[in-house]
């Protein structure tokens, strides 16, 4: 009895010191977070030749009873759990990947303004979600593909964030062993052959969300490009059915049948049970003649237009969703580290489901709803600003 007590001692204080030993592991990693970095990068910890070092030097003391707990003084924020907590928080992808499995790099394109801010974003919520810096390498349209696999390969890189399309371009080199996954970009074709994130946002939220606002809506009406959005409208088909809803869609392949098509679904549709979809679509939501024709046909007719591009809100329509860029990130990191745990998930491309919401309170006015206070909370962005 009393040897047993002993050995699961023993075995308690060495998994205490080796949780100490991960955690002092992390530290200077976040330190040098917060300082900045020149290379703009921190590798994930244990990736390197001396952790793993310096972790095996521990799991061999601990096998030979010899935990040495009393040289490794503990720092103030690291608290004594118990063996089993040891063994669930080691289980954990982001821990298991920090233990030598390989690291998680961020390819971004290389812009400024705006566009550089959402990377940045995005960029932010990986690190809030792996809890450390990665490596990210922001990239040119002519990047060297051959000298950037070899960096990514040195740095025992084993999956490669790409956002942007900028960034997916730029993994076209790289070895297969390291696995891609995508965010940040407007993927509107199944020819991709990718898996991550598209920015399109989940036409179930969309449809959700114009539910809620309009209860007594039957039918959303789309004009489509089927070479662009033909995956999008498969997915819409099923999430309007389950919100008791009826998708009718309409096929324009050019600019010009576009704007034909618009006055005649508006001038079909019924204000009360229709409204109208503005996909990202390049061909039949362009932006400088057939957007403006479509908000001044909805304001006449009353026929509500809601979409998935933020900016139309500002320009009329009653509602839309956009990326929350953070949340985007840390979704991706989630998904990076369990690649790197080794869990064999089917990996595929999927609508955007971390969301912001905006709503134009004068278009909403002009189509009869009356948004309360409360209900204006409900949305992330409210226009006209006050």
């Amino acid at each position: 009895m009393i040897k047993t007590t002993m050995k699961a001692g023993r075995r308690l204080r060495a998994g205490t010191v080796l949780l100490m030993a991960l955690g002092m592991a992390w530290v200077p990693a976040a330190v040098a977070a917060d300082q900045g970095d020149a290379d703009n990068y921190i590798e994930l910890p244990g990736a390197g030749a001396s952790a793993r070092s310096s972790v095996g030097e521990l799991m061999a003391r601990i096998e030979s009873g010899n935990s040495g707990s009393a040289s490794i003084a503990a720092p103030a924020y690291v608290r004594p759990i118990t063996l089993a907590q040891l063994e669930d928080h080691l289980r954990r992808p982001d821990v298991q990947a920090s233990i030598g499995k390989g690291t998680i790099a961020v390819l971004y394109p290389n812009v400024d303004g705006q566009s550089r801010s959402a990377f940045t974003s995005m960029i932010q919520g990986i690190e809030e979600r792996t809890r450390l810096r990665v490596r990210s390498y922001p990239v040119d349209p002519k990047v060297d593909t051959a000298e950037l696999n070899a960096a990514l390969k040195q740095n025992g890189t084993k999956v490669v964030i790409a956002l942007g399309r900028q960034g997916l371009n730029a993994t076209a080199g790289l070895d297969r062993e390291i696995t891609v996954l995508v965010g940040g970009v407007l993927l509107l074709t199944d020819t991709d052959n990718v898996a991550g994130i598209s920015l399109t946002p989940d036409p179930a939220l969309l449809f959700a969300r114009l539910r809620a606002l309009l209860p007594e809506l039957r039918r959303v009406v789309v004009v489509y490009d089927p070479q662009k959005s033909d995956w999008l409208i498969k997915l819409a088909r099923d999430a309007a059915r389950a919100q008791g809803l009826e998708l009718v869609s309409h096929v324009a392949t050019d600019l010009s049948r576009a704007a034909q098509l618009y006055p005649q679904v508006i001038g079909a549709a019924d204000s009360r049970r229709d409204a109208l979809w503005l996909p990202h679509d390049s061909t039949t939501v362009e932006e400088s003649t057939i957007l403006p024709l479509v908000l001044r046909e909805s304001w006449n007719s009353g026929v509500p237009v809601f979409s998935s591009n933020m900016l139309h809100v500002k320009k009329g329509a009653l509602f839309a969703m956009a990326p929350n860029n953070v949340e985007l990130g840390r979704t991706l990191a989630s998904s990076a580290l369990s690649v790197i745990a080794g869990e064999n998930k089917r990996r595929s491309l999927t609508p955007l489901r971390e969301l912001q919401t905006a709503i134009n309170l004068r278009t909403a006015s002009h189509m009869g709803l009356n948004l309360g206070h409360q209900q204006q909370r409900s949305f992330d962005f409210v226009f006209p600003q006050p």
